[in-house]
């Protein structure tokens, strides 16, 4: 591919000519966040990170030390949690009751429970109904794992993106790495293949991917190549206009 269209991903913005609820759903560190983050900003789009709000009812729940495993005290602690996100097209953040818990929720400690949090109909049910909400007007990018077969089944442009797990791993470790966070590619690896079998085998909204949705295996593929393929899609099916 040449250098121009990747330049132009950037340097013109553009729009899709029908309001589009984007999912993209996938395994851990598949790369669905800062897809969906360029891809946002590329289309003047909201990012909604579902990941984030799990990770910010986990952070609540050990912040105030809360058994999750105990179904009482989990609903109840449930009816405390507001989540909502700061985005200005160039960053997002997540707020937990109005306070920014971006870099918080991304702890290891995080990392452990979070899956395990996930797996809870009511946990799901409230962050359904949040995900819902903030789609009601579309013109979203939607990420998580369940995103085009349970949040939006009838999403427009659903999204499945896989990689091996060796890049996965080595993404994941990269990642920690830069947070000055101390750890190994193998516990990088048990963690995300512990939380790949959670997370496809769970009762409620397992990580399925959807019948008609586009499976893209980005191992070998950079943001820039991904998003030319979606772009070129979207002109395709519903044309673009000039932001």
């Amino acid at each position: 591919m040449s250098s121009s269209p990747r330049f132009a991903l950037y340097f013109y913005p553009m729009t899709p000519a029908k309001d589009l609820i984007i999912a993209i759903d996938g395994y851990a560190s598949c790369g669905k966040s800062s897809l969906a983050k360029a891809l946002a900003r590329h289309l003047h789009y909201r990012h909604i990170d579902t990941g984030a709000m799990y990770r910010a009812v986990t952070y609540y729940f050990q912040e105030n030390r809360i058994s999750w495993r105990q179904e009482t005290s989990r609903i109840a602690a449930l009816e405390h949690i507001s989540i909502s996100f700061y985005n200005n097209h160039q960053f997002n953040r997540t707020l937990l009751n109005g306070d920014d818990v971006e870099e918080a929720i991304r702890t290891t400690q995080v990392n452990q429970d979070v899956s395990e949090v996930s797996v809870f109909a009511d946990v799901r049910d409230k962050v359904v109904r949040l995900q819902r909400e903030m789609g009601k007007e579309k013109r979203i990018v939607m990420e998580g794992r369940d995103i085009g077969t349970v949040v939006f089944p009838d999403a427009e442009l659903k999204i499945f993106l896989t990689a091996s797990i060796e890049v996965r791993t080595e993404r994941r470790y990269q990642e920690l790495l830069r947070k000055s966070i101390l750890t190994t590619r193998a516990e990088v690896q048990e963690n995300l293949m512990k939380r790949d079998y959670i997370d496809s085998n769970r009762e409620h909204s397992p990580l399925r991917k959807a019948k008609d949705a586009w499976e893209i295996d980005n191992s070998d593929l950079t943001i820039h190549d991904q998003m030319e393929r979606i772009e070129s899609y979207i002109r395709d099916h519903w044309g673009m206009v000039n932001s």
